[in-house]
């Protein structure tokens, strides 16, 4: 199984979801050695630009048009990137809470990804079809705050319902949770957070079954790609 494991936080090993992650990563590899795990590090790694050609062929390909000759090597760049993560398995997203939501990476990294034609596409009433089945991911993240279901903090989450909203769109639901949170109150709530989520998991990266590999879209040949009928 390929696991994608997009980091969308810039602290490295001072960040406190990485350490949950890692205790994941660690326990997955350690119980399946077929696991393969490729990093991307959105605060360290150049995105391509949604502007200029690239917002030119998006809304090209949109209407159901070729793109442009003259903007194909740079919508290369977005393909390129579509076909990394949709060629995966499965996907770890390492996001902490910033302002109620995600970083500003990782929006961008999916807007980059989220492309008609490629990961969703237009039926013949209008209706957006999912394009990406089979997958499984695991988003972690650790919140100032305690933003669980029925606290007072919880309608200020804008984070979860997006990225399950989000990648719901494109055709993965098999989505689960890990947060480390409260993380701004105090030291001992902080570790007890950060303790109670690393043990999470690691439940979860140690069952026999999450490692799974399913049979999902993967779109071969970056360089050939073209989208799908839209």
């Amino acid at each position: 199984m390929k696991l994608l494991h997009v980091i969308a936080s810039p602290r490295g090993e001072s960040s406190n979801t990485l350490r949950v992650s890692q205790a994941f990563v660690d326990v997955l590899e350690a119980t399946h050695p077929d696991v393969s795990v490729k990093v991307v590090d959105l605060f360290h790694q150049d995105l391509p630009a949604i502007a200029g050609d690239n917002i030119k062929a998006k809304y090209t390909l949109m209407v159901g048009k070729p793109i442009d000759r003259n903007h194909a090597e740079s919508w290369a760049e977005i393909e390129a990137l579509i076909e990394e993560f949709v060629s995966a398995d499965a996907y770890l997203i390492s996001s902490p809470m910033w302002n109620l939501s995600v970083s500003y990476a990782l929006k961008y990294y999916i807007d980059c990804i989220v492309q008609p034609g490629y990961v969703f596409a237009y039926n013949e009433v209008g209706q957006a079809v999912p394009l990406v089945h089979g997958k499984k991911m695991v988003v972690v993240s650790a919140r100032g705050g305690d933003y669980s279901a029925g606290g007072p903090m919880h309608a200020y989450d804008f984070q979860e319902p997006y990225l399950r909203a989000i990648f719901g769109f494109i055709g993965i639901t098999d989505l689960e949770y890990i947060y480390a949170q409260p993380m701004d109150i105090t030291p001992d709530l902080r570790e007890a957070a950060v303790a109670a989520a690393i043990k999470s998991a690691q439940e979860l990266a140690g069952r026999s079954d999450w490692a799974q590999a399913n049979a999902g879209l993967s779109l071969a040949n970056p360089a050939g790609l073209k989208p799908k009928p839209l």
